[in-house]
Order: C-alpha cells, then structure tokens, then sequence
C-alpha cells in the first residue's frame, strides 16, 4: 500500500529530528529560535517531513521556526508518554519505579496528550500526522505503558484532532501484543534496526525489507510508515559491533533504503538528522550519540557529502 497515498500526503522523504547541541538536552537548555532555523535551513532542500518526538519548549520553537520563515515542512508530532507501569525486565536497569513516581507519570502523560492535540490545532496545516507515543509498549524499554492505555490515548486524540493518529514502536510488537492498537489507529508505524540485531551492512535491506512487509503483511488494510530506520557511525561495542558502523556503512545503508521506499512509495524517517552527545551513557563512543547523518557540529558525514540520491 503507498502510505503517502492512503495518508493524502504528497510523496516525499522524511527524517527525525531532534536539534539538542552540544551542552544541551531535554529538560536543561533547549537549542534556541536561531539554532532550529540554521537547522531547517541546512535540511530542507532534502526533506520534505520532520518527526518530533516530545511536545516540549523544542518542538513549539520548530514549530514557530516552520510558520514564521514559512519552510516546507510538515511535522509528525508525537507525544512522549513515560512509564506507567514497571519493567523489571528493562535490560539497562531502569525501568522500575515507585509508585508514587508511576501515579505522577500517568499525570504528565495527561498533559502531554492534551499538549499535542493543542498544538495539533494549532499548527493543522503544518502538523500532518500525530503519534501517541514512542517505543512505550515493547518488552525491553525503560518506560512501560500498558496496551490498554495507549489504546485510550489514541482515541482520546482522533476525537479532539483532525490528523491521522498512529503510535511509535519496534516492529516486534505489532505482530503480537499491539494488534488491538492496530485496529484503532489510523496508521501503523514501525522501527527497524538491523544493525541493532548484528545483521551487517550486506544483510541489512533485506533485513529491512523483512520485518517491513512482515507487518504490513499482518495488516494489509493499513498504511504501513517507517517512523526509524538508521545506521550509527560509532559504537563502543554495547549491543552495536563496533566494525559493523561507519560512515561508510551508513552511506550504503541510507542509499538502499531511500531508493527502495521511494519505489514503493512507504514514507520512512530516516534515523536522524544530527548526533546527540546527551544521549545513553557518558562513554564518548556510545552508539545512541552518533546516527545523525550530521555530526553535532552540523558537518555532514560522508552521506551528505554531495551523494544523495
């Protein structure tokens, strides 16, 4: 199914973007009006959509940046909804929470559904697409939230918004757990890592072409989207081989990706845009700093170096 025409969006390619810098993260100091522009400036002459993942002081300053200078964006946005229930099987460590920090969770959630369907309408013909969550129902993540529960959000934003509505996850789990989900969003979206699963550079599309069509094989009367797919360029050897990344390898993997979605017309946001230092551990080559096709600095890597196709 071509997820662009069954979404009533026009054909084009997508990435994920978060524009936290050097000294910045979530929470702490946010990129400023100035710094996002650069950033829009520098991506859109090769991206049409965007992805945020949160709806934060950062994504209303995107927001803004895209209305105010009038780029040619559109925006998935998402809302970032935090554990509601404990994963004692979390295999970093986290995941396990008091009580009282699960009941305040439920609260923030709350507010953060009620912030995108605001922004949703406030922005309706910049915002194209909403997402309930991200990654929240799959066994390994750090903040669990309960099927059920999603299921409500997702309803709980179609009736206040206009947007299609999906939820960000791992394939894994639409094949199981989420199909009660699947019947009541609007879309599917999928994340898919071969890197993540030591599958190497020469397996990965095919690699990629499998948990895709496995999906949407499941749901043939459901658009399909790829909200993650990527290559890292450093790793510390934690759950990424460090010979398996490299720029080089990420040139070739970006390169196989683009040309078989843009042939069969699935929208797929390419993971990411720019490296971010604040993510996972302190250790400098942690492999969730580094799969911006830009480094932090905005010096493109050896895939934006003039080779795109």
């Amino acid at each position: 199914m071509n997820s662009f025409k069954a979404l009533n969006l026009e054909p084009g390619r997508a990435i994920c973007y978060s524009g936290f810098r050097e000294g910045q993260q979530p929470g702490g100091i946010y990129p400023s009006y100035n710094e996002v522009k650069e950033d829009l400036i520098l991506l859109q002459n090769h991206w049409r959509y965007l992805r945020l993942y949160d709806c934060d002081v950062h994504a209303v300053t995107v927001l803004e940046v895209i209305k105010n200078e009038k780029l040619p964006f559109q925006v998935m946005l998402g809302a970032y909804i935090v554990a509601e229930m404990n994963n004692f099987g979390c295999p970093w460590g986290g995941g396990v929470y008091t009580e009282e920090q699960l009941y305040e969770n439920r609260l923030k959630n709350g507010i953060q559904i009620k912030k995108l369907i605001s922004l949703a309408n406030q922005y309706p013909t910049i915002i194209s697409t909403l997402s309930a969550g991200n990654e929240a129902c799959v066994d390994w993540t750090d903040h669990y939230v309960s099927v059920a529960s999603v299921i409500e959000y997702v309803k709980l934003i179609k009736k206040e918004t206009k947007q299609p509505v999906t939820f960000c996850e791992n394939y894994v789990p639409w094949l199981g757990k989420l199909k009660p989900l699947a019947e009541e969003v609007d879309f599917i979206s999928i994340h898919t890592y071969p890197v993540w699963e030591y599958k190497n550079i020469h397996e990965a599309l095919e690699y990629t072409k499998e948990n895709y069509l496995t999906v949407a094989n499941m749901y043939p009367n459901k658009p399909v989207v790829i909200t993650e797919a990527g290559w890292a360029t450093n790793s510390n050897g934690r759950g990424i081989d460090a010979h398996n990344v490299s720029e080089e390898n990420q040139e070739i993997y970006f390169q196989d990706l683009v040309k078989w979605t843009d042939a069969e017309g699935i929208l797929t946001f390419v993971f990411e845009a720019f490296d971010e230092s604040w993510k996972g551990s302190s250790e400098p080559l942690e492999p969730e700093k580094h799969w911006g096709l830009f480094k932090i600095d905005r010096t493109p890597k050896l895939v934006m170096e003039g080779k795109l196709v």
